[in-house]
């Protein structure tokens, strides 16, 4: 998120409206979850954008902010069919990109 420019973060966050305790009941036109061995990630639809976050003990935590078009190459590249959170959850590759935002922050 941090690597976007200033006026699309902002932007982008004020499409959020809703509070990590509310993300069990959420509108599955925008949302969407993606699990793997135990990890729950949510994606949200923020106009052109995918933000895929996790819900943690200080809120919200956002892994990946991909443009639609970056994503519909993804998923074009992956061979994924249209049920997209479910095939994408089934993706190595996919979880690797989520990773590898989690090592970055950490340097």
């Amino acid at each position: 998120m941090a690597a976007l420019p200033k006026d699309l973060q902002l932007d982008l966050l004020g499409e959020f409206h809703f509070l990590p305790e509310n993300l069990d009941d959420l509108n599955s036109e925008h949302f969407g979850a993606l699990e793997r061995d135990g990890k729950k990630l949510y994606r949200y639809r923020a106009k052109d954008h995918r933000i895929y976050f996790e819900r943690t003990e200080e809120g919200i935590t956002i892994h990946r902010v991909l443009h639609k078009n970056t994503l519909k190459d993804f998923l074009f590249r992956t061979k994924l069919g249209t049920a997209e959170d479910e095939q994408l959850s089934k993706k190595d590759e996919f979880w690797k990109l989520i990773e590898a935002g989690v090592q970055a922050r950490k340097r």
